[in-house]
């Protein structure tokens, strides 16, 4: 396939994945109205129904208009030569290929953050705090971008560097020891991120002694979980709305409270929570994940080396001089559709995993404060309780709710 085919592929491939998410957006917002499920109906009286709504129908005609922003964001680039641009751009500073491709990429997310921008701020400074979620300030806003810049030109970065010199280093093997190094950092990432990233952006606060405490540590005994690490985020700085989770294995395991959780929640449907959680870690359903990830990136850097040398992948995106940044770009353009499937797949599979967590939690602990605490969860981020068959699957990692509660009570 020439470089002219490619690029009319990347065309299509662009075109056809924003109608389908066009479609499965337009089916879903056709269920806004539907009537609740009797199972739901205690979730949301009639004022908070009708505000539910409007959320959705808010943020449905706003991900039409970011989403037909960025679809003609990237046209526009590659009809109108924006890579060979900026290529041309990052070339007149140097012809180190590690150089080039940190210039290339940093100008790329820089520009991309810069245009998204007013997007980013409507969301959470319009329609977010519209709806009364909205807890963060504008200077925090803007020191959570500045934090995620330098993070990404250190992480993203070097990781990149690291690839592009292992190519130059090893050849037409590279993928197999950029492999090394992704599994490395994987394995880094699930044991240290509560420890090492998160702190970058909230403040972590061991759990205080008290009833809530001794209630989960209770938990935990009655069902051998060795727990010693139960932390509250102070997630409402930013946000009213809550959640929990579980990272780590080993003796590196932790379970994250969100402050809102807490207070949004009874004691006994806070430890359903964990108990949830638990099941994940029970259910070896971490592990399955991590060793799921690892695969996919073995196949995604495989793929990518029998393509990376190849000059039309540089030349499909308007780029006249091949390299290895610019071929990464045509890569991932192409790339993408094998990328939904296996989201698709993993999503599927996540699905599976929380209907076994709620089990494993309706088992050893009980079923109606899980379902009590799913009702008042979604009530508080005023959750689509009817969501279309067809989006569910394409885009959920969870069940709906509905599914999940008729699945605790059978």
């Amino acid at each position: 396939m020439n470089s002219s085919s490619l690029f009319y592929s990347i065309i299509a491939i662009l075109i056809i994945q924003f109608l389908i998410d066009f479609l499965l957006d337009y089916l879903n917002a056709k269920r806004f109205k539907e009537s609740i499920p009797n199972e739901l109906s205690d979730v949301f009286d009639k004022e908070e129904y009708n505000k539910s709504q409007a959320y959705k129908t808010t943020n449905y005609r706003f991900g039409i208009l970011s989403d037909v922003f960025s679809l003609l964001i990237t046209l526009g680039f590659l009809f109108f030569g924006g890579f060979e641009w900026l290529d041309a751009i990052v070339r007149g500073f140097t012809e180190n290929p590690i150089i080039m491709a940190l210039f290339f990429f940093g100008i790329l997310v820089f520009g991309n953050s810069i245009i998204s921008l007013p997007f980013s701020l409507y969301q959470t400074f319009a329609i977010e705090e519209k709806f009364g979620f909205n807890k963060t300030t504008k200077k925090l806003f803007f020191i959570d971008i500045l934090k995620g810049w330098l993070m990404t030109a250190i992480l993203g970065g070097g990781i990149l560097a690291l690839v592009i010199w292992i190519l130059q280093w090893s050849g037409p093997d590279f993928w197999l020891y950029a492999w090394g190094v992704f599994i490395i950092l994987m394995l880094l990432m699930n044991l240290f991120y509560s420890k090492l990233i998160v702190p970058l952006f909230n403040k972590q606060t061991p759990l205080e002694a008290g009833n809530l405490k001794d209630a989960i540590e209770g938990y935990a005994k009655k069902v051998g979980f060795e727990l010693k690490n139960v932390f509250v985020i102070d997630g409402s700085k930013r946000s009213t709305k809550a959640n929990a989770y579980f990272s780590g294995f080993g003796k590196q395991k932790r379970v994250t409270l969100f402050d809102t959780l807490i207070n949004d929640l009874d004691e006994d449907e806070i430890v359903a929570v964990l108990a949830h959680e638990v099941g994940h870690y029970k259910r070896k359903h971490i592990i399955f994940n991590l060793i799921a990830s690892i695969l996919l990136t073995g196949l995604t850097l495989f793929v990518l080396s029998l393509f990376v040398n190849n000059p039309d992948l540089s030349l499909a995106i308007g780029v006249q001089k091949p390299s290895f940044h610019a071929a990464l770009i045509g890569f991932a353009l192409l790339y993408s559709p094998i990328s939904a499937i296996t989201g698709l797949a993993m999503n599927y599979l996540s699905r599976k995993f929380e209907f076994q967590a709620d089990d494993y939690a309706k088992e050893t602990f009980e079923a109606i404060p899980l379902i009590t605490s799913l009702k008042k969860l979604s009530k508080n981020s005023l959750s689509n309780l009817t969501p279309h068959p067809a989006y569910v699957f394409m885009h959920y990692s969870h069940p709906p709710l509905i599914e999940r509660i008729r699945n605790l009570k059978a």
